[in-house]
């Protein structure tokens, strides 16, 4: 086992300002008033509620190896733990000493890990298909011609898939999908995905979704070919997943409750009706895997989630100054670290675990999911917005104001983001309904104003 390269490490940073509503003071406990052993301090077992972790980085920062420290530590906590991987890379399997399969595997007590492999995830659903095909006989036979063993995995399928596992795995299919996977139950959900960016899309897809379902439900109603087909189309869905819970028939008002059930699962994934963790990862002996860090902050940011801290992974040892400069680029996120682990051989976890040097990283994971950074601060008298945009500079943000100046997007990063404007701020002359928008583009930064909004519908 590879020594540790620095000592307990959690920074909780203060703020100078006195305001409640400033952007810069969130309100944390501190690691003595938590208890990393205990569950509680984490999520409440008892609950049907799961929480969805995740980690944000660079590649080679060390996702893999935060993402099994983790899990090891919800598990240690007594929380029945998932830890969910996509990809070929073994790390993990070295780092467990633990063959994982495309099925959920009991490693450790307490701690379950899966591989998401796309080929065998897609057999699945059609075979539900098929199945309800039976029942409904809609394709008259074509689809039970279909050999799902001949079928290849095209671009944009991994995500796909690997969403709809999660969805499942955090229980917002309907009640008949949940009866069928009544064993798939966790209080904790540890997604290592292939990639960060494809990691954001997941992450913000349940809300924007909302959007297309709204405008494929508007097609799907108020045009012919809408009315012929998608009553059949809808039912053949709904039986095989089970959305809706009932029998389906198919007439218009069954089809409007399955619009309405698809509605209430994206609701619930996009509403927070379980809890979310989203850790960012770096080397903080690598400037660009520190600026990338701060980048995928902003991104995050952007998919409309909120990041509750950071952990750092040293190559070698810390001195002062670059713990200071760590402590000011990641202001106002907690940060822990965690040890450089050698993956070329299995780890004494128990060790590892109950070594005072990782107490930090330990009380960083048991952080409450609902402490989060404000990451929008309204002034309606001054009529200002100040946004946090880590990552980013004044040149690579766009603003635009929507439907008559009651809403703002944001575009940055590949992402767009749609921010509520308050009452008083929404007026007709667009012109006047934001006399300022300030972004804090990187941590200590001045506030910059960006006056010119460019105007939609």
């Amino acid at each position: 086992m590879s020594s540790v390269l620095v000592s307990s490490l959690v920074i909780f940073p203060l703020s100078n300002s006195k305001s409640k509503s400033s952007l810069w003071s969130p309100s944390r406990r501190t690691i003595s008033q938590l208890s990393v052993n205990n569950g509680d301090d984490i999520i409440d077992s008892s609950s049907n509620t799961p929480r969805l972790i995740t980690f944000l980085g660079k590649g080679g920062s060390g996702k893999t190896i935060s993402s099994v420290f983790a899990a090891q530590h919800y598990a240690m906590a007594g929380l029945s733990t998932c830890l969910v991987l996509q990809g070929q890379d073994r790390t993990a399997d070295r780092l467990l000493n633990c063959k994982i399969d495309s099925s959920p595997t009991l490693c450790t007590r307490n701690l379950s890990v899966v591989r998401l492999e796309t080929t065998k995830m897609l057999l699945e659903p059609l075979n539900e298909l098929k199945k309800a095909d039976g029942r409904l006989n809609l394709t008259q036979g074509v689809l039970e011609g279909v050999v799902g063993e001949e079928l290849g995995v095209l671009p944009g399928m991994d995500s796909i898939f690997s969403l709809l596992a999660l969805v499942r795995l955090l229980g917002l299919f309907g009640k008949r999908a949940r009866k069928n996977h009544q064993n798939d139950k966790f209080d904790i959900i540890i997604y290592d995905g292939i990639s960060t960016e494809e990691t954001l899309r997941m992450i913000g897809a349940s809300g924007k979704a909302r959007l297309y379902l709204k405008y494929l439900r508007s097609m799907a109603e108020k045009t012919d070919l809408g009315r012929l087909a998608g009553p059949s189309l809808l039912g053949l869905v709904d039986e095989a997943m089970g959305i809706s819970g009932n029998p389906s028939q198919f007439t218009g008002t069954i089809s409007a409750e399955i619009w309405d059930s698809l509605e209430r699962i994206l609701e619930r994934g996009s509403s927070g009706s379980y809890q979310f963790g989203c850790f960012l990862v770096m080397n903080p002996n690598i400037s660009i895997s520190i600026s990338s860090a701060l980048r995928y902050w902003g991104c995050a940011i952007q998919a409309d989630t909120q990041v509750g801290g950071a952990f750092a992974i040293p190559t070698r040892h810390l001195d002062v100054e670059s713990v200071e400069n760590l402590k000011k680029n990641l202001y106002p996120l907690p940060f822990a670290c965690i040890p450089n682990l050698a993956v070329d051989s299995p780890q004494d976890w128990n060790a590892i675990m109950m070594n005072n040097s990782v107490e930090g990283a330990r009380g960083l994971l048991s952080l409450p999911a609902s402490q989060k950074v404000s990451s929008v601060i309204f002034d309606t008298a001054k009529k200002t917005a100040t946004l946090l945009m880590p990552g980013f500079e004044k040149s690579e943000i766009k603003l635009y104001q929507y439907r008559g100046g009651s809403e703002l997007l944001v575009e940055a990063g590949d992402q767009r983001r749609v921010i509520s404007l308050p009452p008083q701020m929404q007026v007709d002359n667009r012109d006047d309904a934001i006399g300022s928008v300030y972004t804090c583009c990187m941590m200590g930064a001045l506030q910059i104003p960006i006056t010119h909004l460019i105007h939609g519908k």
